[in-house]
């Protein structure tokens, strides 16, 4: 496995206090826009509080991206804002297998758990993470609506074409 784009290891024991501000610089930009298929990543800054909570480590805080990607219609760049709050659970490596040996149902408000080896643990690749989670890979750019009618695709819920009118007569009988 090759090393994270964004790495920035926390110690576990004992945890900094305050807010862990993590800002990737131009080469870890660079980077992530690859592994992500993006065309460029502009600024990446989080933040976050870290808080011991028995064996586990919370880290609760924010994303902030301006990326730029291409229009899933278009295939044009165009810029995108990401603002990405997160909560994660780090927690040390075998503990997640022993927690879940049966089948769970997770809520809406659970955090996302990672499992850590030794005494630190990624907070850099967390964040990567989350930001690939956010990205949407069907996002639509501002000349979407003009490339479908240039190709002749008629928008969601359009009636047209033969289809449109051989599914309409199929209603109707």
């Amino acid at each position: 496995m090759s090393d994270p784009e964004l790495s920035r290891p926390i110690k576990a024991r004992p945890l900094p206090g305050g807010t862990i501000t993590i800002e990737a610089d131009e080469a870890e930009r660079r980077r992530l826009s690859g592994r992500f298929s993006l065309s460029a990543i502009n600024s990446l800054r989080a933040s976050a509080e870290v808080e011991e909570k028995g064996k586990a480590i919370r880290a609760r805080g924010h994303l902030n991206a301006k990326i730029m990607q291409l229009c899933a219609v278009s295939a044009e760049d165009f810029p995108v804002t990401i603002s990405e709050p997160f909560d994660l659970r780090f927690v040390p490596e075998g503990t997640l297998a022993q927690e879940h040996d049966e089948e769970i149902e997770l809520e809406a408000d659970d955090c996302d758990e990672i499992e850590y080896s030794g005494d630190t643990f990624d907070l850099g690749e967390a964040v990567a993470q989350t930001l690939g989670l956010a990205i949407d890979p069907y996002a639509e750019g501002p000349n979407a609506e003009e490339a479908r009618k240039t190709a002749g695709i008629a928008e969601e819920g359009q009636q047209d074409g033969p289809l449109a009118e051989a599914l309409a007569a199929l209603k109707k009988g």
